[in-house]
């Protein structure tokens, strides 16, 4: 019997025109009417149950093995794009202005789609898979939406799982690992306020651009003095401008600054916004200004639960190869919200080599395109987990 990357290999040419329309037609978070309505056509044309309006523009379809013990399993791919102007010059580059899948998503859903067909093709399981394609994860939250709106409610699946394409591994090479995999990501505002005046009369002022300068090196003790040093945390500052721009020679009122921060574990992140908090507020009064801080927490870190971790290493071992696996790798500190699922349900966030084809530069980059032939790699390995996590009896 063929396996599931063989016979996926099969309609593979498929695949990748359907990966290069969804990638030439880039919908932003919670706009993926095209994307969705795509994936539900496709899904019913190989006889599978759909649903949709979850999280507005999410689709779940449901495949029923052969067998029906009980047991369930669910997979997850994003479906948005970036807001980014892609500077790609191929065919299928995106026909929209200031949108494009910088980040792989269009892969994402069309190696989800692949394992969708194999899996009605053959139903060798025993049990049912639901195949969640969902809106909105470039910061829009959908995965956390969908589980609030009762995903997991209308399709109780006992363990989740997603796959994320990575260019700095060789295609075909699989990374998992239990615990964190991907950082909290938190965004903080800050704003300096003091007394503007003449630059020659500085010390008739107070001087919120020096304030800001002291906050921003002060930050960073966050990191090199506040958390354990064999935890990890960032703390950026990306972003500054005052109110007084344009002249050389006028101490501005006030600077606004941006930036994020990033943890694996709660008390750190519970520690980093009491010290962003404590730190600010008393260094500008120190200097006898004041700063205003808003810290908004965003997704929360994302956390491979052990067993689900080991179970997608072995499947991953026995489909690719043991030496194409890596479980031992360092967490990054990106941000992901497949993380509001694996706090709902046990399961892993799993890495995806995408090696180094064309377009081959980092995620998030005006000149990325997911790489082709990783398609029926990634689409067979999703299936691969259904077949063992639910074996026929």
């Amino acid at each position: 019997m063929a396996s599931p990357v063989e016979r996926i290999r099969e309609f593979h040419p498929e695949l990748k025109a359907l990966r290069r329309d969804i990638h030439a037609h880039p919908e932003l978070a919670f706009q993926e009417s095209r994307t969705s309505a795509l994936v539900a056509e496709r899904l019913k044309g190989w006889g599978i149950d759909v649903h949709t309006g979850l999280a507005k523009t999410g689709v779940v379809g449901t495949i029923r093995g052969r067998q029906q013990g009980g047991r369930a399993i669910a997979l997850r791919a994003d479906m948005d794009c970036l807001p980014i102007q892609e500077s790609n010059h191929f065919e299928h580059r995106s026909k929209h202005q200031g949108r494009m899948h910088a980040c792989g998503h269009d892969g994402h859903t069309t190696m989800l789609l692949g394992t969708a067909r194999y899996l009605a093709e053959t139903r060798n399981f025993d049990g049912t898979a639901y195949l969640i394609f969902q809106p909105a994860e470039e910061g829009g939250g959908g995965g956390q939406v969908m589980v609030k709106e009762g995903l997991f409610e209308r399709f109780p699946a006992e363990q989740v799982y997603a796959l994320h394409n990575y260019p700095g591994l060789p295609a075909g090479t699989i990374a998992v690992r239990p615990g964190p995999v991907m950082a909290a990501t938190d965004e903080v505002e800050i704003i300096v306020r003091g007394k503007g005046g003449h630059a020659a009369f500085a010390h008739l002022a107070v001087d919120p651009v020096v304030v800001a300068a002291h906050v921003i090196s002060a930050l960073q003790t966050v990191a090199s003095r506040n958390v354990d040093p064999v935890d990890a945390v960032v703390v950026s500052v990306c972003s500054m401008q005052t109110s007084q721009l344009g002249a050389f020679n006028v101490i501005p009122d006030s600077v606004h600054m941006l930036g994020t921060v990033r943890s694996f574990k709660a008390p750190t992140r519970d520690l980093a916004e009491r010290r962003v908090r404590e730190i600010a507020t008393k260094v500008a009064e120190a200097f006898g200004a004041t700063a205003e801080v808003r810290y908004m927490r965003g997704y929360p870190a994302t956390v491979n639960s052990p067993a689900e971790a080991q179970f997608a290493a072995r499947v991953a071992q026995r489909v690719f190869g043991k030496d194409k696996v890596l479980t031992d790798f360092d967490p990054v500190m990106g941000g992901e919200d497949f993380s509001y699922m694996l706090l709902a349900r046990p399961g892993a966030y799993v890495f995806l080599g995408q090696g180094g084809g064309p377009g081959a530069c980092f995620l998030h980059n005006p000149g990325y395109d997911f790489n082709d032939e990783v398609i029926p790699l990634g689409a067979g390995y999703l299936a691969a987990l259904v077949e063992e996590a639910l074996p026929l009896r």
